[in-house]
């Protein structure tokens, strides 16, 4: 009897042969990625992480200046997006293709998706792809259609969310999350964990998400004739 037929009838021997086949391949296909320069873009283009001085506040960040952690309003938009399952109808990744170029505009870099933890990249696209969304609409729109997504979109099959009008942000919840992502390696200040939960005074969970969608994909200026990617 050869080899490949007492695998096949030996199912736990299979099953370990199988682990160990699918380990190899997954370690030749990760580590390396963990000390290639060209893995972040950043690398090799360092303007796409803003350059903070020492005394700048999140404040002091304007938009195309690169890369930055998220705002405490930011980040609690992020946490809600999350918890709602919004990620599970709205992907988070141009993918380089001309098609979503013309739609959603520059392809997703890696170095964008550096201080999300987890990255919502997603794949599936029951609603549209939110990386480039901040700017497109007022605020105001973004209210109404979380609220009412059909009283702006009548094609839409998005949920109502009118309680995020009214559900409150705890302060002192965002500085255990900001520390805990400081922990992970996002460059929070502790000047910064100090001021969110007055930041965070008299906004509502509706404040923060309007915030995190207005962010998406202004953070850097990427030139469409830079190739960021080899």
């Amino acid at each position: 009897m050869s080899m490949q037929e007492k695998m096949e009838k030996n199912i736990w021997g299979l099953l370990v042969v199988l682990a160990l086949v699918l380990s190899v391949g997954g370690i030749v296909e990760i580590v390396p990625l963990f000390y290639l320069d060209n893995t972040m873009e950043y690398n090799k283009h360092p303007e796409i992480v803003w350059q903070r001085k020492a005394g700048q506040t999140l404040a002091d960040h304007k938009p195309g200046d690169g890369m930055r952690p998220y705002t405490p309003l930011e980040l609690a938009g992020r946490d809600v997006y999350i918890r709602e399952g919004c990620y599970l109808c709205h992907s988070q990744m141009v993918r380089p293709f001309r098609d979503e170029k013309e739609r959603y505009g520059h392809y997703s870099l890696a170095a964008e998706s550096m201080y999300d933890h987890p990255f919502q990249w997603g794949s599936k696209r029951t609603g549209p792809d939110v990386a480039r969304l901040g700017g497109k609409y007022s605020d105001d729109w973004h209210r109404k259609h979380l609220r009412a997504p059909r009283s702006v979109v009548p094609e839409s099959v998005m949920p109502n969310y009118p309680w995020l009008q009214h559900a409150m942000l705890d302060g002192e919840t965002m500085q255990a999350h900001m520390r805990g992502m400081q922990r992970l390696g996002v460059p929070y200040t502790d000047a910064d964990i100090e001021a969110a939960p007055e930041q965070l005074k008299g906004k509502t969970e509706e404040d923060a998400v309007v915030a995190f969608l207005q962010v998406l994909g202004t953070m850097v200026n990427l030139d469409e004739s830079k190739v960021y990617r080899e």
